[in-house]
């Protein structure tokens, strides 16, 4: 098969190259899906996971992207839940070969159904940024109905889903990012926006629950925003300056079959929507990696029509 593989970790993207490699083997409750669409997280080359598995050990070559969406092709030993042909939808493991190649072994309890309505490059768009702002909100911060939410890169892959799971949750929602964000944050839903060069940041009030995927400065700044017995939560990195009586989460999306399936729902109905940006063939996986200028919303490869 053809797969997108990283060999050299001081090469960064310039290191990514189109090779082939053997057809994947599905270990016990593993499936093999046959890839039709792939997202990848541009700074997954510098997670230890890419170039070491579980164990420690080297295992490159190895290839990277952990959305996927695709047909099932076969199944490992003692699998259950899917089946041959099935359309479906989810994450890989963050330690064991991606997504960017012709096919993909993963663990059936990290996919779910995907309806025939939906087309694959969106529901490859979906998986990481899907979970982690539900997780993000409700599962670490607890965000109810009648709470002030302020979400950090609020145009972005991630910060894009929080804005309308919070607004249909019945928060309050403020989202920030640059100036050429205002029309599409608050076309989202949010109810005000705040722009992180221009505005005075004290203006926004304090909020029950601060979302960063920005990290640094944005995040430092953001602890004197929280509410007391609020949530700073962040999937950026560790913070390194805490609220005042409130608490501080970083945390790592985790695969959840139940949740990609309601936000599959969520997504037929129209409650949802994933920003797509550009779509590239698997020849140009690479160059997406280091695109030379902004692109919105996220970038996708389409590997079988």
């Amino acid at each position: 098969m053809r797969a997108i593989t990283v060999r050299n970790r001081e090469a960064d993207a310039e290191g990514l190259v189109l090779e082939d490699l053997p057809h994947p083997h599905a270990a016990e409750n593993d499936v093999i899906v046959r890839v039709h669409a792939a997202g990848f997280t541009r700074g997954e080359l510098g997670w230890p996971a890419t170039w070491t598995d579980r164990a420690g050990r080297d295992r490159t070559p190895s290839v990277p992207g952990h959305e996927v969406s695709g047909v099932v092709t076969e199944l490992g030993y003692g699998t259950t839940g899917l089946s041959v042909g099935q359309r479906v939808f989810g994450l890989t493991d963050w330690a064991r070969d991606g997504s960017l190649a012709e096919y993909v072994a993963v663990e059936a309890r990290n996919l779910a159904p995907l309806p025939a309505d939906i087309d694959h490059t969106v529901a490859a768009a979906l998986p990481i940024s899907g979970l982690t702002a539900w997780q993000g909100l409700f599962d670490h911060a607890r965000l109810a109905a009648g709470q002030t939410v302020l979400i950090h890169g609020a145009a972005g892959a991630v910060g894009s889903v929080a804005v309308q799971l919070a607004r249909e949750a019945g928060a309050h929602v403020v989202g920030s990012g640059r100036t050429t964000d205002r029309d599409t944050v608050l076309d989202l839903g949010a109810h005000a926006f705040l722009d992180l060069k221009t505005d005075w940041w004290e203006d926004a009030g304090r909020a029950d629950v601060v979302f960063d995927v920005i990290g640094g400065d944005v995040l430092e700044r953001s602890a004197s925003l929280v509410q007391a017995g609020g949530t700073l939560v962040t999937i950026a990195h560790p913070p390194t300056v805490g609220p005042d009586n409130a608490r501080a989460i970083f945390f790592v999306v985790e695969p959840d079959r139940v949740r990609l399936a309601d936000l599959a729902g969520r997504l037929r109905d129209g409650r949802l929507r994933v920003r797509v940006g550009a779509v590239r063939r698997l020849a140009e996986a690479a160059a997406a990696f280091t695109p030379h200028e902004r692109v919105p919303g996220r970038t996708i490869i389409r590997i079988a029509d």
